[in-house]
């Protein structure tokens, strides 16, 4: 009987505030023979035996809470490149976001090149993220969030009430979303807001507190909701609005929609992918900026519009994105197909 590909993973041991995709993805993984999936610990990563290296947003593992925490991590990164490097261990690499929510300069850049020149395979989320040269790739749709959330009560949608969720960083433009709204119940005084999410910084929380204006019908929940709480949110909106400067791939909607509610987002060929593929009436886009006129007239159009009784995701299910990552990777390890391009 062959051994199973081991597999070492970027993220540690699930904690609650875990993203639920990794959790998702290793407990699928978990289900499958042939392969063998680890958390990740600097200890494991730097001595453990493991066939694949698999990086989440590896950001991460150069950057610590202070400056201290920060130079230690990347000391511990460049050994962890070194180990890689002289036991010729492949990197696959699942490309979550066009380039990091917070760009890094320095040895963490120079660090973050050096892990990407070693990269034997990409995951692409979608099939709109671009091919790097010399890299194979292969695009597995995020998964959806159906079986997560299937324990919590729901809520019933109350018309007008809007809300937006998850972690709250700049190019998220929420304050974007408390203008236009404030427009919007100047002229319909019944609707509501409810922003919910932990801000990546006190800047950003006191960006998003200064833009509610006296008068505004708009509740603010700024910390870490946990499951029973985010779906009480998302269930109890008519509509999630996602007003971000740019949107590539994004959990959020895929979350708002396997629980059953439309979403507002940019207009760009991902979104409008995103469209075509869950049914018509799910997926509202806007171009340019989010304003209170864009607000109202998706309201209207979901009051007075047809849709299916829930989005279609069937090309999300975990059963299937496990399957093409365990194939990933087996063409990664040493001896498999795609393994040739690390021999350098």
């Amino acid at each position: 009987m062959e051994r199973p590909v081991r597999v070492l993973q970027s993220f540690p041991k699930p904690r609650p505030t875990t993203n639920p995709y990794l959790v998702m993805l290793r407990e699928a993984l978990d289900d499958l023979p042939g392969v063998q999936v680890e958390t990740f610990s600097w200890r494991r990563a730097l001595i453990g035996r493991y066939d694949v290296f698999h990086v989440h947003w590896p950001e991460i593992l150069v950057s610590g809470r202070g400056s201290l925490r920060t130079s230690v991590r990347q000391v511990l990164f460049a050994g962890l490149l070194l180990r890689l490097r002289l036991g010729r261990t492949p990197i696959v690499q699942t490309v979550h976001n066009l380039r990091p929510h917070q760009e890094r300069s320095g040895i963490a850049a120079r660090l973050l090149r050096r892990l990407e020149r070693r990269t034997t395979a990409h995951v692409r989320l979608n099939d709109r993220t671009p091919a790097t040269d010399g890299v194979w790739g292969v695009t597995i749709a995020h998964g959806h969030y159906r079986g997560w959330f299937d324990r919590h009560p729901r809520r019933d949608p109350r018309p007008g009430h809007l809300v937006s969720v998850g972690l709250i960083r700049p190019y998220k433009n929420l304050p974007g979303l408390i203008a236009a709204f404030s427009d919007a119940g100047a002229a319909d005084p019944t609707l509501t807001l409810h922003v919910a999410g932990a801000p990546d910084s006190a800047a950003t929380e006191q960006e998003v507190r200064s833009a509610v204006r006296d008068g505004d019908d708009v509740r603010l929940t700024l910390r870490h909701l946990d499951d029973a709480e985010l779906v009480a949110a998302v269930t109890g909106a008519e509509l999630v609005v996602l007003p971000y400067k740019e949107m590539h791939n994004s959990g959020a909607a895929l979350l708002a929609l396997s629980l059953d509610r439309p979403v507002l987002v940019p207009d760009n060929e991902v979104t409008a992918d995103l469209s075509a593929e869950v049914g018509p009436g799910w997926v509202h886009r806007y171009a340019g900026e989010l304003s209170a006129r864009t607000l109202l007239d998706v309201l209207a159009a979901l009051r007075t519009g047809t849709r299916a009784p829930r989005p279609d995701l069937s090309r999300r299910e975990w059963d299937r994105a496990a399957a093409v990552h365990a194939e990933v990777y087996r063409r990664a390890a040493p001896g498999g197909a795609g393994s040739r391009r690390y021999s350098r």
